[in-house]
């Protein structure tokens, strides 16, 4: 009885979380309307702090403090947004928009033709949308498998047979896919500089040499990390050493 209670509790708070939450968002979208960016920027954050995330959310931020022109928070939160939704094509365009208002400009490392092949397939589809199409897949492997038995033509019999190798042979490269995407997606630890303008170092410490300087909105990937100090390394393959304050991570939901 004690515990029906308590899950009768919890859905109650959690009904009326949501409910304060779809409250706060919108009228976020109204002073956002009316011009009030910093007002819209408080209930989203309010929203944040409630431990919900989503697309939406991170790409309204973001179309925000664009509007006020901050340029670190605008790409940070339009980074966000696609780490959520990849290749969304209207965050495409809007963080597109923002890049352009950055100050650094890093050429990506060029890509052979089967690096650019491999990466196409691998990031076509996030590792959880590879894991659910496997999961699709080895259903229908199952179900074919079962029908190649019951079913009595030939015809049929051959039909069902085949579509259960070709989806086991698939079920079983979307693993593979996912598997890889995960690995990408571990290793993978991006950043955007949030400080105007900041020097970094061959090494984690203040006296060591200056090496190049960025600024504010420019996306680095995290190495590693040393007491207060980050490694990270520029799309052009250029590393360095800046300390925690100067950056932002993209992956802390």
């Amino acid at each position: 009885m004690r515990k029906l209670i308590c899950t009768i509790v919890f859905c109650l708070f959690a009904f009326i979380g949501k409910a304060q939450s779809s409250a706060l968002f919108k009228e976020a979208t109204d002073f956002y309307n009316q011009g009030e960016y910093t007002k819209a920027i408080e209930n989203y954050e309010e929203i944040l702090k409630k431990g919900e995330h989503s697309a939406e959310l991170y790409f309204n931020l973001g179309n925000c403090h664009y509007k006020l022109n901050a340029i670190g928070p605008s790409i940070y939160n339009y980074e966000k947004a696609l780490l959520l939704k990849p290749n969304d094509k209207e965050i495409l365009n809007n963080l597109g928009y923002a890049q352009n208002m950055r100050l650094d400009a890093i050429e990506e490392m060029p890509k052979t033709d089967i690096g650019a092949f491999y990466n196409g397939v691998v990031n076509f589809l996030s590792f959880d949308q590879w894991s659910y199409l496997a999961v699709s897949l080895i259903i229908l492997f199952v179900v074919a498998y079962l029908a190649y038995f019951f079913l009595r033509m030939a015809s049929q019999k051959r039909i069902a047979f085949i579509t259960s190798i070709f989806s086991l042979i698939l079920g079983v490269l979307c693993v593979l896919l996912a598997y890889l995407q995960f690995q990408e997606f571990k290793n993978d630890n991006p950043a955007i500089i949030f400080t105007s303008e900041v020097k970094i170092s061959s090494e984690p410490n203040n006296n060591s040499e200056v090496v190049f300087t960025l600024h504010e909105g420019t996306k680095v990937n995290v190495l590693e990390k040393l007491n207060n100090w980050n490694k990270i390394r520029l799309a052009d393959g250029q590393t360095g050493w800046l300390l925690n304050e100067n950056i932002r991570l993209l992956k802390d939901f």
